[in-house]
């Protein structure tokens, strides 16, 4: 599955508990991650200062979902679920 661009969700709904640029105490689950622009798309993308854990974050049906909406509600129960 590809990358629903201007979706967000992963950079809003997980917690990252590494530091990110400008956020170095990482971020908390239900937070829009500060490198995340007006079109929801990261502002790091590419870069080597993109935390290790978003690099690695690949979309799959079963974390993404059909829709935006969907995407926060997996994702925020799959962070739920193994808090």
């Amino acid at each position: 599955m590809d990358c629903r661009l201007g979706c967000g969700a992963c950079c809003i709904a997980p917690s990252i508990t590494t530091p990110i640029p400008g956020m170095l105490e990482g971020k908390p689950a239900g937070v829009r991650c500060i490198q995340l622009n007006e079109d929801n798309l990261c502002k790091l993308f590419g870069l080597p200062e993109r935390p290790k854990v978003c690099h690695m974050f690949a979309a799959t049906k079963d974390v993404c979902g059909n829709t935006k909406d969907e995407a926060i509600w997996l994702l925020s129960d799959l962070e739920t679920a193994t808090a």
